[in-house]
Formats: structure tokens, C-alpha cells, sequence
């Protein structure tokens, strides 16, 4: 063996010993000690030796969670141990009757439960032998599920090699979307007038049931472990103890399950979740109770669709009735007419909702969802208000269907709905809504993040033909801005020092803000940690593309053609004339973070900034977010409507921020 070679040999142990450890801090521990781009540099390293000296690729690397080739379908994979489904309770007086039954069959026994968040994803298995993960399958019908191995791999909470090593260990879990990549995912596809996935649990399923591992790469899915099927050299006592050693084996498991001994506690616990499940980052449709004693589940047993000693609260459906007022269209940045329901005001699912998207003409057909129509509408996996139903039986005769035009309703073009689409476009390319809608995107919080700089500011912008392109807003004078309608001399100054401070935003801001389709805020930061600079990326050819672990052919193809156009290189050029940064800025020097080893949460709504905004800023003032409040954090950020961290937080004496606080220590204001 070459010296070479085997300096790379150990070199690349060394990577996967890192990459497992700091994949374990993120996803079990939720402590991350290094950045998102340390870590990505580590794959990258990982990737590149593997690359050089094939013969080192092992089947625990992490590097295949990348994705590889695309399959012809799915084989069908035998469940050792069934998979159940559980039985549900609707209601308290279930669950209650649950208890009787399982005390009944266990007379004077002490019965404890426990009680976990019931995941709104998909079911799973995963099989490990010798400590490395071999076999990953859906649940199916419970007796046989797919193989979705090549899948699952890609998953970066799913670990590859157990902490330590054990003989045969099966484990079930749930794989899931969270509430923000679902937004994002279908925020994509409608730009690209692909059907939208009805909610969180759907996308998962979708995501992981795809032929292309790649596709699944891309989809940003996690997973909670929650029980184990077969196991062979390790035994456990209870369920809690359950829980806890698949935590220390390298798996992520909910950390919101507790231990009760009566269902009077059991019943409150599930009532405090049908409140707070709002304030999670991820979907719950209810709640999992079961019998902690694994010699008393044992004894229990099974009917032949679900053991007795389990038993799923589901949450009611929040629903609300109101009223069609109107059906406008939306021109977005790809042409695509998107009809929203203008609605009477309703509070649902915590929030007050006036509006929701229909999607297109075929769901408003299929729906009968007509102008003036009484509708019931709810909140798609608690997020997305959605109209469910018309009810046609409290028509009064005033009501009216509603058409797709034939003409864009912004400029006059012609609309056109290519055959086996569901999305309706216009066809101009000048259109000025899709200027508009992309001036709009670029200008947003997670874009360029102007200032100022809002719809009804670019709309007088157009009207008055002072931008025709993102570059133009970098030319725009005092006088120019002074003399649109409500902005005056302070606005005007305002909105002049947030163009000017975007200039020095990261590359990926500036990636993400050209609207390239299908490239969202993921994929814009790994564009510009790849290549570095807007040059590099812009000369990067398609089989290059699409060696970045996460970049599949799809966003690959659309970055070549984006920038294969002169149109888009001539803006690039007059944004790189103007200042604005092309390149990868380098991080602050650690004297230089005021917020270096404090830690935050974040809970309620922010009126400045998004959820991922504020993160990025406390990251890159030292500062790092965690998902739970524990005596360890330094302070809790409050927005509008706060959840059950907020309360947390007060019980524990952690430093509450009000928003205009958290913008005073990281020097937003003074």
C-alpha cells in the first residue's frame, strides 16, 4: 500500500468517525458543535477522496446518503416482527375505556403508560446487523412493506452504524417533513406547476416512496424511532427504557414522551398537545399511549390488526365554516395563475384566516367552489387553510363558478395550460406580474432581505418604469424614491441604507434571490459553498452539478439553462457593477461574535424576520438556536402567539427577549 493511499485510508476513517459524531450531536442530542458549512465541508472532503480511491467505500459511509442511481421499482421486504397499526380513541371517554380494559386484564396489577407525539409521517423499519444499517422498509400491510433501503439512507438523522454494536436489532420509527421544508417544497412545485402534496404526512410518503434516491435527497425529511420489532444480543424491560436506549444507540427519539401512572394525567397530557402542537416545527395528528411494562404488553397480546396494550388520540379535525367573498388570481415569477378564496375572517387552528390558495381550476371543479358560496376550511396538516367542501344545500342562487380567463388578467397575453398540467400560464415573459412577483422574491426576508422594499413599494417602482430588472433597484437615487406616493424623505433614506446593506449579504442570499427554479435556500447554500463564487457557478457544467451531494439532475439542468441566458448573465453583470457581493464572504473572526456560546430558542411569531433568519443571525454572531428550553439556555426569543417554550421558560427563570429586545443585542437597532 502507497503511502498516499494509505495517509487517504486513514484520513478517510478519521471523516466518517467526525461526520457520525457531529450527526449525533445534531439529531439525538440537538447540540450541534460546528456549522452547516463545516460540516458540508467535511462531506465534501469525504466525497473527494472516496472519489479518488473507490476501493476505500465502505456501505456505512455517509457519503451514500447522496443518492444514488434511480431504480426500476420496489421489491417487497418480509416484516420479521408485524406492524401493527393501533387502534384510536377520539375522544377522552375512549381513552378511559382503554385504561378499564387494560386494568381488567391485569387485575391489581400498577399499570404505567407511556405517552409520545404521534408523528404525522410515514411508518418504517430499519434493520440493523452487527451495528450496520442493512434493510429499510415501509410498513405496507404490516406484514410486508417496500424496500426502500437506498431511501432511507438518505435520511441524515438515520444513523448507518449503531454506537455500538449489536447482533440483530430492528427498529420502528416514523419519517417525516417538517412544517418549513413542506412549505418550501410546495411553494416550488407550484412555481413549477407541478401538483401540490395535500400536507406534511403526504410529502413524506411521496419523498420516500421515489425511484430517484436523489429526489429523496433533496426533500429534507428526518425521522423519531419510537419501538423495536426483532432484536437479537440486547433486551429490554420497559418501553421508557425503550426510548432511552435507542437515544444513546445513535437514534432520534422525540424528547416529549413522558411516564404517568393514572389516566387522569395521561388525559391531561393530551389535552395541554391539542394546544400546543401549533408552536412544533413538525406535524401531530394526536398522541401514542401505551403500556410501559413490556411483560405486560406480552400478556396483553394483539388482535389481529392491533395490540391491546396501545392505543392512539387522535386529534379532532379543527374545521371552520365562512364564506367565498372572491376568487383573485396570482401571476407568480414562472407565469403560473394561482386562484386564492378571499374569505370572511374565521379563527382556525390559532390564527385568524382570510384567505386560502386553491391551487387550480381542477380543484375548484372538483370542489364546486363557487364566489359567494358557504365552505368548510381547515388548516392542511395545521398549516396550509385550505377550503374542503362547498355546501351547496345553503346556495341562495347569488353564488357564481368560477372560470380560468383566457387572458392573463395582469397584461392581456394569452393563458395557456399545456396538456397534462394542472397549472394554468401566462405566456408573456414580460409580463409585468412575473417582474413584479420576481422583484418581490428577491426583496424577501430569506432572499436580499431589503428593507422597505415591499409589494406595494416595487409595484409604484414599475408604474413610475424606474426598475425593469433586480440590478435596477441599485441605481435608484434619492429623488427617484422621494417623490413616489407615501414614501417621503426618511423612507426614501431608509430604504437606500437597506439596499445598500444587502450588497454585502452571503452569496447563497443572492442565488436564492435570482429565483432559478427549483433552486430554493438549500440548494442555494450548497451552490455557493461548492463553487464559492457567482463565476464559478455560473461556468459549472451539468455532470458537475450534479456530483454536490443534495443537487439532482432537475436543479442541475435548471442551473445551466438559467445561466445559459444572456439576459440573466447581463444582470448578473450590472448587480456585480453595482457592489453587490459575488462571492463567498468570509465568516467573523471569533473576537468577533458577541454571541459565542449562548444559547437561544425561538418561539411565536417574529414581525422582522423568519424563523431561519433569526437563526442565521445568532449563528453568525457566535450564538446557536435549540429546539427545546432546558435550564442550559440563555434566552428564549417571544413573537406573537408563544408556546408552551415560552411558558417553559418562565418556570425555569430563563432571560426572556421581546423581539425589539433580541434586534438591540444583535445590533439590529439601537
Amino acid at each position: 500500500m502507497t503511502q498516499d493511499r494509505e495517509q487517504a485510508r486513514r484520513r478517510v476513517i478519521e471523516l466518517r468517525r467526525e461526520i457520525e459524531h457531529h450527526n449525533y450531536r445534531y439529531y439525538v442530542l440537538d447540540d450541534p458543535e460546528i456549522s452547516d458549512a463545516r460540516y458540508d465541508a467535511l462531506m465534501r472532503e469525504l466525497l473527494q477522496l472516496e472519489k479518488q480511491y473507490p476501493e476505500l467505500v465502505t456501505p456505512d459511509s455517509p457519503t451514500r446518503r447522496v443518492g444514488g442511481q434511480p431504480r426500476e421499482g420496489f421489491v417487497t421486504v418480509r416484516h420479521r416482527v408485524p406492524m401493527l397499526s393501533l387502534a384510536n380513541a377520539f375522544d377522552e371517554g375512549e381513552l378511559r375505556d382503554f385504561d378499564r380494559r387494560v386494568r381488567a386484564a391485569l387485575p391489581g396489577e400498577t399499570v404505567e403508560y407511556v405517552v409520545e407525539l404521534k408523528i404525522d409521517g410515514l411508518a418504517v423499519s430499519l434493520r440493523y446487523e452487527n451495528g450496520l444499517f442493512v434493510t429499510g422498509a415501509t410498513r405496507g400491510d404490516g406484514e410486508t412493506g417496500e424496500d426502500i433501503t437506498a431511501n432511507l439512507i438518505t435520511v441524515r438523522a438515520v444513523p448507518l452504524r449503531l454506537q455500538r454494536e449489536i447482533p440483530v436489532l430492528e427498529v420502528r420509527g416514523e419519517v417525516y417533513m417538517s412544517k418549513e421544508a413542506f412549505l418550501r417544497l410546495n411553494e416550488a412545485r407550484e412555481e413549477a406547476g407541478e401538483p401540490l402534496f395535500a400536507n406534511p404526512r403526504n410529502a413524506a410518503a411521496g419523498s420516500l416512496r421515489q425511484l430517484d434516491p436523489s429526489v429523496t435527497a433533496s426533500r429534507q425529511l428526518s425521522i423519531f424511532l419510537y419501538g423495536i420489532g426483532e432484536a437479537a444480543g440486547i433486551t429490554f424491560q420497559t418501553h421508557f427504557q425503550t426510548l432511552s436506549v435507542l437515544r444513546e444507540l445513535g437514534f432520534p427519539v422525540n424528547r416529549h414522551h413522558r411516564l404517568f401512572n393514572h389516566m387522569d394525567d395521561v388525559v391531561q397530557y393530551c389535552r395541554r398537545w391539542q394546544q400546543e402542537r401549533f408552536d412544533l416545527p413538525y406535524a401531530i395528528d394526536g398522541l401514542v399511549i401505551k403500556v410501559n411494562s413490556l411483560e405486560q404488553q406480552d400478556r396483553l397480546g394483539a388482535t389481529m390488526k392491533s395490540p391491546r396494550w396501545a392505543i392512539a388520540y387522535k386529534f379532532p379535525a379543527e374545521q371552520a365554516r365562512t364564506r367565498v367573498v372572491d376568487i383573485i388570481l396570482r401571476v407568480g415569477r414562472t407565469g403560473v395563475l394561482t386562484p386564492t378564496a378571499i374569505l370572511e375572517p374565521v379563527r382556525l387552528a390559532g390564527t385568524t384566516v382570510s384567505r386560502a390558495t386553491l391551487h387550480n381550476e381542477d380543484i375548484i371543479r372538483e370542489r364546486d367552489i363557487r364566489v359567494g358560496d358557504r365552505v368548510i376550511v381547515q388548516k392542511a396538516g395545521d398549516i396550509i387553510p385550505e377550503v374542503v367542501a362547498s355546501l351547496p344545500e345553503e346556495r341562495t342562487g347569488e353564488e357564481k363558478p368560477f372560470a380560468m380567463p383566457a387572458r392573463c388578467p395582469e397584461c392581456g397575453a394569452a393563458v395557456n395550460r399545456p396538456p397534462g398540467e394542472a397549472a394554468a400560464r401566462c405566456t408573456n415573459m414580460a409580463c409585468p406580474a412575473r417582474l413584479r412577483e420576481g422583484l418581490i422574491h428577491f426583496a424577501s426576508r430569506n432572499a436580499m432581505d431589503i428593507t422597505g422594499l415591499g409589494p406595494a413599494v416595487i409595484g409604484q417602482l414599475l408604474r413610475a418604469g424606474l426598475v425593469a430588472d433586480p440590478a435596477d433597484l441599485y441605481t435608484l437615487r434619492h429623488d427617484d424614491l422621494a417623490r413616489l406616493e407615501r414614501l417621503g424623505d426618511k423612507s426614501a433614506r431608509n430604504l437606500l441604507q437597506a439596499l445598500e446593506k444587502s450588497k454585502a449579504n452571503p452569496l447563497h442570499r443572492l442565488i436564492f434571490a435570482l429565483g432559478i427554479r427549483h433552486v430554493g435556500e438549500r440548494a442555494a447554500r450548497l451552490l455557493a459553498e461548492h463553487f464559492g463564487t457567482m463565476d464559478g457557478l455560473s461556468r459549472a457544467t451539468y455532470d458537475e452539478l450534479v456530483t454536490i451531494p443534495e443537487i439532482g439532475p432537475r436543479i442541475a439542468e435548471s442551473v445551466v439553462t438559467f445561466f445559459a441566458q444572456d439576459e440573466n448573465r447581463r444582470v448578473l453583470e450590472k448587480l456585480a457593477a453595482a457592489g453587490v457581493n459575488m462571492g463567498r464572504r468570509e465568516a467573523a473572526p471569533e473576537g468577533e461574535k458577541p454571541l459565542a456560546g449562548k444559547v437561544f430558542v425561538l418561539t411565536g411569531t417574529l414581525e422582522h424576520y423568519t424563523r431561519q433568519q433569526a437563526q442565521e443571525i445568532i449563528q453568525r454572531l457566535g450564538g446557536r438556536v435549540s429546539s427545546s428550553v432546558s435550564k442550559k439556555t440563555d434566552y428564549v426569543v417571544v413573537g406573537e402567539d408563544p408556546g408552551g417554550k415560552y411558558d417553559k421558560a418562565l418556570a425555569l427563570g430563563v432571560p426572556i427577549l421581546r423581539e425589539e429586545d433580541f434586534r438591540r443585542l444583535v445590533g439590529e437597532v439601537k
